[in-house]
């Protein structure tokens, strides 16, 4: 994976969770449901805390800031602490700016699975289920209380082989976390609106976890 989509995975950081198994169409006009509830007009922003777990690292990666869609296509991530970067996707380029540093550019065919979490985001903040399940085999399961997760498992065998899944947990139409399994190892999770000010000053995987499911 290219440095330069290692960055923008941090969109999405996701951590593994168990989920229940989808039930054939009853199930899936649910999560179809649930889909749509979660849409918004366009410019849609929300806070996010992420922190990154990798292998090669004793402690995550943590930032936070303000992720917007900005309708179509248009995706942009403002991390504004520790330090300012602000990352967009628009008109099938990637651009990063780091403070005190000059913009870069490159094309999303370089890195197809940038396609893969711009169709996740924009179909979930467009509540546009068609989209979602065109790039992803979707599960819902619910724990019998208000909180729900979707399961979003890659269709593409080679975009499979870079993102694992992609869990959302919320509950009524609220997306509270989104956690990514990358398939090297590394695991990702971003807290959401209201949550994102919950996030730990030292954050750990169970800890997370349990936020994450409403624990």
């Amino acid at each position: 994976m290219t440095s330069g989509s290692k960055t923008w995975t941090l969109l999405c950081g996701l951590m593994l969770s168990l989920c229940a198994n989808a039930s054939a169409p009853e199930d899936a006009a649910t999560a179809r449901a649930l889909v749509a509830s979660l849409g918004r007009p366009a410019p849609a922003r929300t806070p996010f805390a992420e922190a990154r777990f990798m292998k090669m690292l004793e402690r995550p990666l943590v930032v936070s800031g303000q992720l917007a869609w900005l309708g179509g296509d248009k995706l942009e991530r403002t991390v504004e602490r520790p330090t300012r970067e602000v990352s967009t996707i628009a008109d099938g380029e990637v651009t990063q700016q780091r403070e005190g540093r000059s913009s870069r550019s490159f094309s999303l065919k370089r890195a197809p699975q940038l396609q893969l979490l711009l169709d996740s985001f924009v179909a979930l903040l467009g509540g546009d289920a068609s989209r979602l399940e065109q790039a992803f085999t979707v599960q819902h399961s619910a724990d019998g209380a208000d909180h729900w997760t979707l399961t979003l498992t890659p269709r593409d065998a080679k975009l499979a082989q870079t993102v694992s899944r992609i869990d959302i947990d919320g509950s009524g139409n609220e997306p509270h976390c989104m956690r990514m399994q990358e398939a090297d190892g590394d695991v990702a999770i971003d807290l959401l609106g209201d949550y994102a000010a919950k996030m730990p000053a030292t954050p750990t995987r169970d800890a997370l976890t349990l936020l994450c499911r409403g624990s």
